[in-house]
């Protein structure tokens, strides 16, 4: 079996992860806004504030690093995910995460 070249045809795969990126980008909004609706459901303490700020700081960081990579996406030749970027919306996933178990418990 030969090892695709430099000038190999990538099909329509940047296009599937391009989509697969808005995909992602529209349940993280999702989830952010059903956080941000739990978090100030109370009296409106400065922990609540606090805490729905955390959720916009995190959603505005995964927001970027996702309309990076989708725009990357649409060139001719995409480079690999950075691996900045690849922490970026590990940590803003695992954020959100540990934030849901804070407000569910």
């Amino acid at each position: 079996m030969s090892v695709p070249g430099p000038d190999r045809d990538a099909g329509l795969q940047p296009e599937r992860t391009r989509l697969a990126w808005r995909r992602t980008t529209l349940a993280s909004s999702v989830v952010a806004v059903l956080a941000l609706r739990q978090a100030l459901r109370g009296s409106g303490s400065s922990t609540e504030i606090a805490g729905a700020a955390v959720i916009v700081l995190i959603w505005l960081v995964f927001l970027w690093v996702a309309h990076r990579r989708i725009r990357e996406l649409a060139t001719g030749r995409p480079r690999g995910l950075a691996p900045r970027s690849a922490l970026a919306v590990v940590v803003c996933t695992v954020a959100l995460a540990v934030f849901a178990m804070a407000v569910i418990l």
